[in-house]
């Protein structure tokens, strides 16, 4: 039974909606036209930097580094923080990664804590949270405990929306997504999903994890207060009619980072893995079309290349 589903996004996209988008869209006369534009918009690939790690090492105090699609590296409080860490090459051995990650898994920093927004493949990655192993922390949704612990993994919190857990001077708060979870056909909404807001001395850093839009971005301003960098999705949006219960456009990432009231949006969850059919280099420009129209200062919208590490200082 699906321990979640009255929290799961909606309309609940199933089979059927899957064999529309995946095969009949794509029978001739129904498949849509790319021309030229698409083309070239899909040969873009985010900017990768090198050195990612000791950029981190020798920026000395909290720093963020995007390792790629909703993968990041924060130090904050502290502690060092991986999000949705995924450094093997292929999404279940299926979808291949289009850009290295920021840092090389042999020159991560020893991870003091390590949070998974949901269950979904391309945040959850077992093979590498195996891989980083019991030292960490893991900061999981409830229902996702067995499967961290059949990894061998021992120190692992479980919490529910609105719930915190303090690691020394950081403190982690899971608040709500508009999405759902499901790791195989028959566990649809049996593991809970969310987003994580990290508070340290330093200042609050939101990661929204996978999210449709909606009223909960207001609601996370309203009871966690000021919040200095939000990480929201920028891509994964088409077609529209099956993600937009579940996955934001640009647009929406624009419209949560006002009701948010954050001062920094970093984008992410682009240009990594090939998962839906918007051009690869689309969501970024997108980003900043919208940014510009808003009238939105442009130091405000961190569109980071893979690998780049900028420092968290609120201002």
């Amino acid at each position: 039974m699906a321990r979640f589903s009255h929290l799961a996004t909606q309309p609940a996209r199933g089979p059927g909606d899957i064999l529309r988008w995946k095969v009949l869209d794509r029978l001739p006369g129904r498949r849509v036209s790319r021309g030229p534009e698409f083309a070239e918009l899909d040969r873009v690939r985010p900017g990768v930097r090198a050195g990612g790690a000791a950029a981190m090492a020798s920026a000395g105090g909290a720093a963020a580094c995007w390792i790629g699609h909703a993968s990041w590296v924060l130090r904050l409080g502290g502690k060092n923080v991986a999000l949705d860490p995924i450094w093997s090459d292929r999404i279940q051995g299926v979808v291949p990664r289009l850009v290295e990650p920021g840092v090389a898994f042999e020159a991560l920093p020893a991870l003091d804590v390590v949070c998974v927004t949901h269950d979904h493949m391309d945040h959850m990655d077992l093979p590498t949270l195996a891989r980083l192993g019991r030292g960490p922390t893991y900061i999981v949704p409830l229902g996702n405990r067995g499967r961290l612990a059949r990894l061998g993994l021992d120190d692992i919190v479980e919490l529910d929306w609105w719930q915190s857990h303090p690691v020394g001077d950081l403190r982690v708060t899971l608040v709500p997504a508009r999405h759902w979870s499901m790791r195989a056909p028959w566990s649809r909404n049996e593991t809970l999903w969310g987003g994580y807001v990290l508070r340290g001395p330093e200042g609050t850093a939101y990661h929204s994890g996978d999210t449709a839009a909606g009223e909960h971005f207001a609601e996370i301003a309203a009871r966690m207060g000021e919040i200095d960098w939000a990480m929201l999705p920028i891509g994964s949006y088409a077609p529209r009619w099956f993600m937009e219960p579940q996955h934001m456009d640009p647009d929406d990432a624009g419209a949560a980072y006002l009701a948010l009231g954050v001062r920094n949006l970093l984008a992410m969850h682009w240009g990594t893995f090939r998962l839906t059919d918007e051009p690869i280099g689309e969501p970024p420009l997108r980003m900043r079309r919208w940014w510009v129209e808003h009238g939105l200062p442009d130091e405000r919208l961190w569109i980071m290349d893979v690998g780049e590490v900028r420092d968290l200082v609120r201002s």
